[in-house]
């Protein structure tokens, strides 16, 4: 299987906001690489096979941030 490749549109005001989005990402297991950017309200990530978009979804709006849009391996998902 080939590793996943994630985005989501998440609202973010402030370098707290993509910090937040950070942490937890450089916590979970199986996000082999990811990039947040403050300026195009964005995470792209980079994850094993075993690492389901629902789970990184559900980390994501832990931190109390909007997801406004997400895909999956180039696919739109439900958020």
């Amino acid at each position: 299987m080939s590793d996943h490749n994630y985005h989501f549109d998440i609202a973010m005001t402030c370098s707290g906001c993509s910090g937040a989005i950070d942490r937890v990402l450089k916590k979970m297991e199986g996000v082999k690489s990811y990039e947040v950017s403050l300026e195009k309200q964005t995470a792209d990530i980079v994850a094993s096979p075993e690492l389901e978009y629902g789970t990184v979804l559900e980390k994501i709006k832990k931190t109390g941030k909007t997801v406004k849009g997400a895909q999956a391996d180039g696919v739109t998902q439900e958020i």
